[in-house]
């Protein structure tokens, strides 16, 4: 039990400081973040996560930069018995281009979401770090423009979540899907 605890407390403390390290990528554009994503995978060690990610499949982001620079997001979700799971938040921008933070009502929890990596016109490496009654997770998400992923994107997916703390069977890239209908 008592080195069961020792190592919950060291992976805790190392998904810590990576999570602190985590920074947004330089000369973020708001504007041309903007636009509809596709999830193509998923990292998080969350207990909710390693009970559901056989189910898990590619999902639609609708991002919506505001004219203050907040962005509006818009998730869905096609669920497997043909109804849709839709999810929105705003996500209020921060002093740092490509962090922001908002607040989740479905999930009850504060959500501290980074932009890694960027290139606008094929994918995002987005890092997030949700927090519920004082205790932090780790979720990375791989956006694409597309419902695919080239391989190479996938590995460097992969090495980033293991780098940031999230074990291996905790990484999924996700099946095709079709999509919801438009809302």
């Amino acid at each position: 039990m008592r080195n069961t605890l020792l190592r919950m407390l060291a992976a805790l403390m190392c998904v810590l400081s990576a999570c602190a390290e985590v920074t947004p990528v330089k000369d973020f554009d708001v504007e041309r973040f903007g636009g509809k994503w596709y999830i193509v995978a998923f990292a998080t060690n969350a207990p909710w996560f390693v009970e559901n990610k056989s189910n898990m499949r590619i999902g639609t982001a609708v991002v919506v930069p505001t004219p203050g620079g907040d962005l509006d997001l818009s998730y869905a979700n096609l669920n497997a018995d043909g109804t849709c799971w839709r999810m929105t938040h705003l996500a209020r921008k921060s002093d740092t281009p490509g962090r922001f933070a908002f607040h989740s009502q479905i999930w009850r929890n504060d959500n501290d979401m980074r932009i890694v990596d960027v290139q606008y016109d094929d994918y995002a490496l987005i890092h997030t770090v949700k927090t519920k009654d004082g205790v932090s997770e780790v979720l990375n998400k791989l956006y694409s423009r597309t419902p695919e992923s080239s391989i190479a994107l996938q590995q460097r997916f992969t090495q980033f979540s293991l780098d940031t703390g999230i074990l291996p069977d905790n990484i999924a890239i996700l099946a095709k899907s079709d999509e919801c209908p438009e809302a």
